[in-house]
């Protein structure tokens, strides 16, 4: 079984803190699953109405307006969330899982026929890309537009020209749908009404920058982790093979493991005390997404790879108020992916890895792949 990357362990079962430097400030990262989930629960303490510094570290250079509904704390939350959530809620209804499903046939017909294929950027990337013009009901042609940016929005040496490209595609759209609105994620924001009022152009950038930058990174990075530990241990995938309507609780084990947000930050209005650490008032704290999913207090032998993993409390998705929009989506793409390999792919050889490692001041985590390049072999007498 491949080792699971925990840097966060020793202090996890130590303090239940992780002093974090990012920017010149000392963020404490709560670590323990009870604590994290309560603390996002806890809106009055440790909130989420601090634009740009929800994410760590914060984006006040990268972006313009507030991302919505993440940014704003309730009851404002709810009622920005309620705008746009029967629209993401779209993901469970069939004829959508059947539209993603045909986009996982279409990239392992390629996958199969070749010698290698790289999964971060010749397969995830456009699962990805293509998936989200089906959520956001946009034509297909508009995913490649999305493909020819890369894996990451924000992050890189390129990061700043890359989110201003972002921000004017998306006035682009906005601009497109109050000319000629339809039935699409742009158009709904165009057409929405809040508190009775129309949104303002800022409000509608702030919800499609989330959909854009939130949700691809985490997809991609969650669909190379899968197909990663296929080739790592095939029996996993043979065992998935025997019943595949054991697919529900693995896609759920999966996002557990390899969760591809760290933390995510909160600001404390009056200041608080976390394990003795102090916080000023409108200081952060972290909410520790990845080490509160290993935790020993509540996973039995946490670092294990159990695709039948009984109950699994994981806070993949966040927790409280704050659950995360494309949690429906992410579920029907990683079942689609698991029962196309479940189907279709006999063997997934690993050829070549670069593992993607996230380095701070405080910790080095291994998060996902840069590069992994795989071969498959498809299944005797499939399509493959």
């Amino acid at each position: 079984m491949p080792e699971i990357d925990d840097p966060f362990g020793a202090a996890r079962r130590d303090s239940g803190v992780l002093r974090c430097p990012f920017q010149g400030e000392e963020i404490p990262m709560l670590l323990r699953h009870d604590e994290v989930r309560r603390a996002a629960k806890d809106w009055q303490s440790f909130s989420s109405d601090a634009p740009f510094r929800v994410p760590i570290p914060s984006e006040e250079e990268l972006r313009s307006v507030r991302q919505l509904p993440i940014e704003v704390d309730p009851p404002d939350h709810g009622d920005y969330r309620r705008l746009v959530e029967p629209f993401f809620l779209r993901a469970r209804q069939p004829e959508f899982v059947a539209r993603v499903e045909a986009i996982v046939a279409d990239l392992l017909d390629g996958a199969l026929a070749g010698a290698a294929v790289e999964v971060v950027e010749g397969f995830a990337l456009p699962l990805q890309s293509r998936a989200l013009a089906v959520l956001l009901d946009v034509p297909a042609a508009e995913a490649e537009t999305w493909i020819g940016w890369g894996v990451h929005v924000f992050h890189g040496a390129d990061g700043l020209a890359k989110a201003r490209q972002l921000e004017a595609y998306l006035s682009d759209r906005f601009d497109r749908a109050e000319a000629s609105p339809g039935d699409d994620f742009f158009s709904l924001l165009v057409k929405a009404r809040y508190r009775g009022r129309a949104l303002s152009r800022a409000e509608m950038l702030g919800f499609a920058n989330l959909a854009f930058a939130g949700g691809r990174d985490t997809i991609i990075h969650s669909v190379a982790c899968a197909i990663g530990h296929f080739a790592a241990v095939p029996a996993d995938l043979e065992w998935l093979r025997a019943d595949p309507e054991r697919i529900v609780h693995a896609a759920e084990e999966l996002f557990r493991v390899f969760m591809p947000l760290s933390h995510i930050g909160r600001v404390c209005p009056a200041g608080a005390e976390v394990h003795g650490v102090p916080v000023a008032a409108g200081g952060r704290v972290s909410l520790g997404w990845a080490s509160a999913n290993l935790d020993e207090r509540v996973f039995d032998e946490p670092l294990s790879i159990r695709l039948d993993r009984r109950p699994n409390p994981h806070v993949a998705f966040g927790f409280g108020p704050h659950l995360c929009l494309g949690a429906a989506h992410s579920r029907t793409v990683m079942k689609a992916l698991l029962g196309a390999l479940v189907e279709r792919v006999a063997r997934i050889e690993l050829v070549r890895k670069r593992d993607r490692i996230e380095r701070t001041a405080a910790y080095e985590r291994r998060l996902g792949y840069d590069e992994l390049l795989v071969r498959m072999t498809p299944v005797a007498g499939s399509r493959g």
